[in-house]
This record gives structure tokens, sequence and C-alpha cells, in this order.
């Protein structure tokens, strides 16, 4: 049997994806880079690039040509018109934003609730807020799928969301509802661990092959690494739940703590109950949290800080990051006092490991979950460009 055909057309893939890739993660890339860093030739590079820009995923632009030696080589582009649908369920809002390759979020929609919605209220009012976004877009837009950041476990193999519990979600199969509800190809992951994805391939974690990522909001804290430049999953895909480790009060500032779990002790909903606030988006918890002059908000923060330098300390510890990266409302609580932060966990852990980390709150601010949630569309559509036409049901 000849196999000729169909190992060109494998190759064809591998190297279109390769291309794609690192449009996707550099944002701007001239076709000399490209050839180099894929290892193939100019015409071969060329012929790709053109396939890709005819499929709408791809644009290039005519080069500087006051910058560098030698010919000029044209600029690639991930194309502006090619975007994922993102969606971040919590327990106040349904977050939904059009995203771009590059990580640029164009619209967004939060959608603000009284309690926390069940599966198919989600999915229901979820469809109807990207059928809006849709129409927004142009008639010939590229929608390479949906993505969903789900507070909770979610089985790497299926999308399946195992356990959501401050959603009160079970076992509950949203990726596959969104799917059938929206007509685009829906996964699902962890929030956290898509929020440490979105840092490390646009945000403070660019260039980094070791980091952790904490991420709080209003269902909690949850976790994400980045080990040798790729993301620690698990065998299922339940890595990095921080929140749900146990922890103690530290020598320092503070009250002690009550020996619940890391998100019980850290919590938003006490900082908000102090503010006198019901509800508020990050920016506005973030205004509010470093304006306040509340003696008893003070205490509460600075309690929380020495709370979150234990959960830092082991982490730092154990896995031996370059980075740690805040996000969600514990960006807004480094940024209350990061110098104490920072001498609490350096107090705490082995000074070997403490001399090779920073901590930073991460860079992608109010948008980095819907970023981290549309790589999981854009993943599908890197590892095979040419699946274009099936990419929607």
């Amino acid at each position: 049997m000849n196999n000729r055909g169909t190992n060109l057309d494998t190759v064809r893939q591998y190297n279109l994806s390769r291309i794609l890739g690192l449009v996707h993660s550099e944002g701007a890339v001239s076709r000399s880079t490209l050839t180099r860093e894929t290892g193939l030739n100019r015409s071969t590079v060329a012929a790709l690039v053109t396939e890709l820009a005819a499929l709408r995923l791809v644009v290039e632009s005519e080069p500087d040509v006051n910058r560098g030696v030698g010919r000029p080589s044209p600029v690639v582009h991930p194309h502006p018109d090619c975007v994922a649908f993102a969606v971040n369920p919590e327990q106040d809002a349904i977050s939904v934003g059009v995203v771009r390759m590059n990580g640029e979020v164009v619209d967004r929609v939060r959608h603000e609730v009284d309690a926390p919605l069940g599966v198919d209220e989600t999915v229901r009012v979820t469809a109807g807020i990207i059928a809006s976004l849709r129409a927004g877009l142009p008639a010939d837009a590229v929608v390479a799928g949906v993505g969903v950041a789900v507070p909770g476990l979610v089985r790497s193999g299926d999308g399946l969301v195992r356990l959501a519990p401050h959603l009160d979600w079970v076992d509950e199969p949203v990726a596959s509802l969104l799917t059938d509800a929206t007509g685009y190809a829906a996964r699902a992951a962890n929030d956290a661990s898509l929020g440490a994805l979105a840092e490390h391939t646009f945000g403070a974690g660019r260039g980094v092959n070791d980091l952790v990522y904490l991420n709080g909001g209003a269902s909690g804290i949850g976790g994400g690494v980045i080990v040798n430049g790729a993301p620690l999953r698990g065998v299922a895909g339940y890595a990095g739940e921080f929140g749900h480790n146990l922890v103690t009060a530290p020598d320092g500032p503070g009250q002690p703590s009550t020996g619940g779990a890391l998100e019980d002790e850290v919590n938003r909903t006490r900082l908000l109950e102090l503010l006198e606030l019901r509800s508020a988006d990050p920016a506005q918890f973030e205004e509010a949290l470093l304006s306040s002059t509340s003696t008893e908000l003070r205490t509460e923060a600075v309690r929380q800080l020495g709370i979150l330098s234990i959960a830092l300390r082991n982490a730092i510890n154990v896995l031996n990051p370059e980075l740690v990266v805040l996000g969600g409302f514990l960006a807004s609580l480094h940024a209350f006092d990061p110098d104490l932060l920072e001498s609490l966990v350096a107090e705490q852990t082995l000074a070997a490991a403490f001399e090779s980390v920073t901590i930073v709150r991460a860079q992608l601010g109010p948008d980095l979950l819907l970023i981290g949630a549309a790589q999981l569309a854009f993943e599908r559509l890197i590892d095979d460009p040419a699946r274009l036409g099936t990419m929607t049901v």
C-alpha cells in the first residue's frame, strides 16, 4: 500500500501547526524568523503562510525597512478576525468575551447574578450572550470555538466538570452542552490552570519555564503550575488545587487562623463585607481595597496576607519556581502591602529556594481568565489548522 500521500499530509499538518503556533505565541513574526525557528526552507515557509492566510488565520504586513540589515522579510501576524469565545462562570457573574489569537480581548459582557446558576441556565445565558457578540463580528470572521474557565475540578479527557462546589455543579458536561447550544466546538478546563497558561503565553510568565500561578475569585482560590515550559495537569487534569490545602497561622502579624483551607482563610467575600460591598468587578474591588481607611479592613487584609504567605512558602519549597504570579483578588491583596508579603514568605521559605524566585501580580489583569479560556479553542485550531472547516458542528 502506498502511504506517501498520507505521510505528506501529516508533515504538512505538522508544519502548518508549527507556523501558526509561533505566530500565536509571538504575535508578530517575520518570515525569516519562521524559517530559522522551524528549519524549513524559505519557499516552504512562504507556501505555508500563504495557506494559513487563505484560511484567514494569519495576515502579512510589510517589513520595517529601517530595522536590521539584509533583505527585509514580511511580518506574519494573527488575523484580527480569527477569534474565540471565552466564558468564565462564577458565583456572582458569568463573563463572556471575544478574544483574538494574540490574546487581545476585543469585547466582553459581564452578566451579574444574585446566586450561582445551574448548568442548564448557565448554558442558556451564555449561548444568548455568544449569539449577541457574534452578531457584532464581521460576517466572515473565523471562530475557533468556545473555551470555558471553570472554578472547579474539570476532567481533562472530556471537559466534564467533576466538582465545582461554589457553583454547586457535580459531574456536569458543560462543554458538550455549550457545543450543542452554540454550534461551536467547546472545551472546558480549570480556571486557574488556564490563568497560568495565559500568563505564561502572554503575561508576566512569558519566557519563564517554571512558574506557579494562584488565582483568587468569587468561588475561592485555585492554582496552576508550569514546569519546564509545559502545564502540570496531573493524571486527570486536577493538579493545582492549592485552595483546598489546610493552613495554620504564621508567626507574624494578624489574627489566628480558624484552621480551615486556604480559600476559607483568604477570602474575597470577607473583604467585600468589610468594604460594605455586595459585589464588585476586579477593578472596583482593588480600588476600594487600596483606598479604604478602615482599621478593621487593614487588620483582616494583613491576616489574609499572613495566611497566603504559608501557601506560597509551601509552593516555593516543593516546586522551586522562578516566578510566582498572583491573579484575581490575590493580585489586589498583594498590591495592598507587597513588602509585607515578600518578607513573610522570605522568613518561612528555604533560603536556597527563595533566592531564585520572584513574586509578582498577573499582568493580564481582569481579562486573564478570558484569555486563558480562549487558549482552549486556539490550541485545538493550532493542532490542525487545515481542519478549520470542522471547527463548528
